[in-house]
């Protein structure tokens, strides 16, 4: 006899607890140093887009303009963000629902959880198919290139 999906319950023990605690802790330090990272990595930008300003001869070089520089830090520093700001959330929440035994807060850790992963994933398929564009691109190029 199947019982109804509301009737089933999992309980969770003090040895699975203590993990979700050593979680925590690891995903708070992630956190925290993503953070610093990021703070660097827009002082970087800002600097870089200051010295190659500041060094430009005025000239029509080669390169990227210094405030599309900084314009490319600053969104890699937004898109970056999120997945730290998810796993600070899952983090926290985690910390209140160990602490606490509280079902909610749990419930909103592994919903914080779920979405670093999710944004993650997304990430990562972005980043494939741009691969295999550029890919498709640097092969017909050298095709043209061959072909002179």
């Amino acid at each position: 006899m199947e019982t109804s999906l509301e009737n089933r319950k999992i309980e969770i023990d003090q040895e699975t607890l203590n993990n979700l605690n050593t979680i925590r802790k690891w995903t708070m330090f992630l956190a925290i140093i993503g953070f610093i990272l990021l703070g660097l990595f827009i002082i970087i930008g800002v600097i870089a887009g200051t010295f190659l300003s500041a060094f430009n001869s005025g000239g029509a070089g080669p390169g990227i303009p210094e405030s599309l520089m900084f314009a490319i830090f600053l969104v890699l520093a937004v898109i970056f963000f999120f997945t730290i700001l998810f796993l600070f959330r899952f983090s926290k929440h985690t910390a209140h629902a160990v602490q606490n035994l509280d079902k909610k807060e749990l419930h909103k850790a592994f919903k914080n959880l779920k979405s670093y992963f999710v944004y993650l994933g997304v990430l990562i398929i972005i980043v494939l198919i741009l691969y295999v564009v550029v890919l498709i691109e640097a092969g017909t190029s050298m095709a043209f290139l061959k072909s002179l």
